[in-house]
């Protein structure tokens, strides 16, 4: 009966976590910046086409932003709370 025993304390698991939260921060930081970049290439792109396909440029826009709203920081920390 010689059993080791598991510490479930959230304070001593937060411990060991706290030090690796800044790089944690970073990183998600850095995906989100690239995120954010990605979107609004799609959405020149997507924009471009558009117009090729014969959409006045001010409709073009407006659904330019639609596409790319979702890829907003404060969507999506909305989506990331619900």
């Amino acid at each position: 009966m010689n059993q080791e025993k598991h510490s479930n304390n959230p304070i001593k698991i937060f411990g060991v976590m706290l030090p690796s939260l800044p790089a944690i921060t970073i990183r998600l930081g850095g995906t989100l910046l690239r995120l954010k970049r990605d979107s609004n290439k799609a959405g020149k792109i997507f924009k471009k086409e558009l117009i090729k396909q014969g959409i006045d440029k001010d409709t073009a826009n407006e659904l330019r932003q639609i596409y790319t709203n979702n890829m907003n920081f404060h969507n999506l920390i909305k989506v990331l709370k619900e």
